[in-house]
């Protein structure tokens, strides 16, 4: 299972929070829990049987989408271009 760094964490904020220091953007935060989504996910795939891994999946999962909601009824065109960025919806 491969970790989010520093770097990672940092690259992350840079991109979609605009600056390394802009932690607390919600884009930011969304681009963070869906990084540690597909991480874990990958996890799951191999150990079908982490059920303790899977419910702090499904905690991330839900925290995602109150995210994506505050920031679709804030911020809708940022909305869409996240989930277009991310590659979120199908």
């Amino acid at each position: 299972m491969s970790y989010l760094t520093v770097e990672k964490k940092a690259n992350i904020f840079k991109e979609f929070g605009g600056s390394e220091k802009n932690t607390g953007s919600v884009e930011a935060q969304i681009a963070l829990v869906t990084e540690r989504i597909n991480s874990i996910s990958a996890h799951l795939k191999q150990n079908k049987k982490d059920f303790s891994t899977h419910r702090g999946l499904m905690k991330m999962v839900g925290q995602r989408k109150r995210l994506l909601s505050y920031l679709a009824k804030t911020n809708l065109s940022g909305y869409r271009a996240l989930i277009e960025k991310l590659g979120i919806r199908k």
